[in-house]
């Protein structure tokens, strides 16, 4: 597994062994890099269900300004602090060990700025994601026009819309869906 574009691009990452945790591909990261655009720079990233921390590295190789990687399996977090150490981000990678099944920890100092790409990748076939993006869409944490990207098992529906939040984009890679979502502070009141 490597990062597949932005300044550190070709970065090897350290993978896990097992089949606890379930990397994002290259191919789909790219893909979704691709969708988003290849400039981050200054975005703030919320990484849910983090893994490897893959996502959200690729995000600070574009140019993002800072990520917080959110994850409750200790080997995860032993994943995504070695990885951090070996792209050189330590001082724009935030970890934070939490159970996202029972909601986001906004209380957090490390939540209180707004972000400007979510990227959500929970466990297939939990159905985790749309009480997620429910949460993100009532919390207003996210600057206007910011995208939240959305990784599911193809065979998952997702939402298209709520309050805040409207899907605009829908690929299916192989077995894995991408659901990109923008949020817009006015979309509710227009709808």
């Amino acid at each position: 597994m490597r990062i597949t574009g932005g300044r550190i691009k070709g970065r090897i990452l350290s993978t896990p062994k097992g089949l606890l945790i379930r990397p994002t591909s290259d191919r789909v990261r790219e893909a979704i890099f691709n969708i988003l655009g290849q400039d981050l720079t200054g975005f703030n990233v919320l990484d849910l269900f983090s893994g490897t921390g893959s996502l959200g590295l690729e995000a600070l190789s574009r140019g993002a300004r800072h990520v917080v990687f959110i994850d409750n399996h200790r080997k995860s977090i032993e994943l995504i602090n070695k990885n951090i150490d070996l792209c050189g981000y330590r001082r724009s990678g935030m970890i934070l060990k939490r159970d996202l099944t029972r909601g986001i920890p906004w209380g957090y100092s490390l939540l209180r700025e707004r972000f400007d790409l979510v990227l959500l990748d929970p466990p297939y076939s939990k159905n985790l994601a749309p009480p997620l993006l429910a949460e993100i869409s009532a919390e207003q944490r996210l600057s206007d026009g910011a995208r939240v990207v959305v990784e599911s098992g193809k065979t998952e529906s997702m939402p298209a819309a709520f309050p805040q939040l409207e899907m605009v984009d829908a690929r299916v890679y192989g077995d894995t869906r991408i659901s990109i979502y923008e949020f817009r502070t006015l979309l509710s009141s227009t709808s």
